[in-house]
């Protein structure tokens, strides 16, 4: 164990119960990974109410309607979505020999289990966070240990009482955080370490994960872009754009950051924003519209806000007509225009429902400000123009990108998901998270004829007429 950290018993132990059970069966055979992908769809669709309800308490006010559908339905459909495609995906693949290993010799790549994971889950989507990195740890045949945000308390709890019911704890186990246990938790000697989170904390994770030399996928998040090209109907942006911001309270790491608008279209957006958000939230105290998850949030927003106008920005409240109730964090969406660098607003983040909106002139000003900053999660270019949209992808890098919408690439499955840079390292989501968790392992099966005897000591004219061949064969 890291001698730097003193690492609690609880997760010690569970480590060792982990590696035990892992050693007992290295390579589940796919009967088995689909009776344990199964049963974490009983255990989400069986127990749907209690976990919309835990996540609830844990925001205070999460939408129910929000937490079904991002969280409940999209996990089953992942699962289901594995549970089809897992044969294909565990068969070995053929790859071609070379010319010394011809006619008889074979090379596979066969995918086999890495081991014990550890995921480190954050509080914004906490039940898909977890599950679906989970979802391709299970397909690939490995054991997980899951630790919650702060933030999840009471889904953590729910968590930990639900996974004994469905798995055995060699199999898969839940913890809570608090204390300063996250950094105890990435110290643990892992094959592997999966985190979501900021790329301040992703940066630690890595170092601790480097003293046992234990491989990471980091799934970050920075300030993800959009740009809207003259040519595409602002009220239809401002609809899409707006409803991303507004979910979950903006509260997403693949959220629109910053927007780009033609100058001539700012009133137009802003107008089309208030209706759409006065038309689908008449009542933002209802219940349809989630709260910032804890009070240094909403403060720290709240203040983001403040810096920006003190700085000379000009701030627009989307519901001027609606008193959001504070005491439950329950803020209005605000637009701010002429922001500068030298605000908040432009320096970390936002991770909340406010939106920057930047004018240009030219599509290479765009890109340019992008480049310079570091690489984003996500890009959103709103254009019908497929060359353009084409020219924005091909001279931009995000981990990920929707053309004419927002966030919704996260959501299709056959589409790998990770950042880039800044925001990110490695993928997951159907096959790319098989592999993520699988180790692709090269395997040559010799023949009886071997090829490489042609070249054996000593070096006569024999040997050195064969090399000459190859070697022109290949000039």
């Amino acid at each position: 164990m890291n001698a730097q950290v003193e690492i609690p018993a609880e997760f010690v132990r569970c480590l060792e119960t982990q590696r035990a059970h892992f050693e007992a069966n290295r390579y589940p055979d796919y009967a088995q990974r689909v009776a344990d992908l199964k049963a974490l769809v009983r255990m989400v669709a069986d127990n749907r109410d209690a976990l919309v309800e835990a996540v609830n308490q844990d925001y205070g006010c999460r939408a129910r309607f929000e937490t079904s559908f991002a969280e409940i339905a999209v996990t089953l459909d992942g699962l289901q979505d594995n549970i089809k495609k897992l044969k294909k995906w565990m068969k070995p693949q053929k790859r071609h020999t070379d010319p010394m290993q011809m006619p008889l010799a074979k090379a596979r790549l066969i995918p086999q289990p890495i081991g014990v994971v550890g995921v480190v889950v954050p509080w914004n989507f906490p039940i898909a966070m977890a599950m679906h990195p989970l979802t391709c740890i299970f397909a690939a045949g490995n054991t997980a240990m899951i630790k919650m945000s702060e933030n999840s308390n009471n889904l953590a709890r729910l968590l930990r009482e639900l996974a004994p019911r469905y798995f055995p704890e060699g199999k898969l186990a839940f913890f809570e955080d608090g204390g300063g246990r996250g950094p105890m938790f990435t110290a643990l000697p892992f094959d592997h370490i999966f985190f979501t989170g900021s790329p301040a904390t992703g940066k630690a994770v890595m170092a601790n994960a480097a003293r046992n030399l234990t491989p990471v996928t980091l799934e970050l998040g920075g300030k993800s872009p959009a740009v809207v090209a003259p040519d595409f109907p602002i009220e239809t942006a401002a609809q899409r754009i707006i409803w991303a911001k507004m979910f979950n309270a903006g509260q997403i790491c693949t959220n629109v950051d910053y927007l780009f608008l033609p100058e001539n279209e700012v009133a137009g957006f802003v107008e089309a924003a208030k209706a759409y958000a006065a038309k689908h939230y008449p009542d933002i105290n209802s219940g349809d519209y989630t709260a910032v998850i804890d009070q240094r949030s909403y403060d720290r927003l709240q203040a983001t806000l403040a810096d920006a106008e003190s700085k000379g920005a000009t701030i627009v409240n989307l519901m001027p007509d609606q008193q959001p109730d504070a005491s439950r964090r329950i803020m209005a969406p605000h637009i701010v225009l002429n922001p500068t660098d030298d605000m908040d607003v432009m320096q970390r983040e936002i991770f909340g429902p406010i939106m920057p909106i930047k004018t240009y002139s030219s599509r290479e000003e765009v890109t340019g400000y992008i480049n310079d900053h570091p690489r984003p999660l996500a890009f959103y270019a709103y254009t019908n123009d497929r060359k353009l949209a084409d020219w924005y992808i091909y001279n931009t890098l995000s981990g990920g990108v929707t053309i004419n919408d927002s966030l919704l690439h996260v959501s299709v499955h056959s589409l790998p998901f990770g950042g880039v840079g800044n925001s990110g390292m490695g993928h997951y989501h159907g096959y790319e998270g098989f592999l993520t968790f699988s180790k692709m392992r090269p395997v040559l099966y010799q023949g009886p004829v071997r090829g490489i005897n042609m070249l054996l000591p000593p070096y006569g004219p024999r040997a050195m007429r064969m090399l000459n061949m190859m070697i022109k064969m290949k000039s």
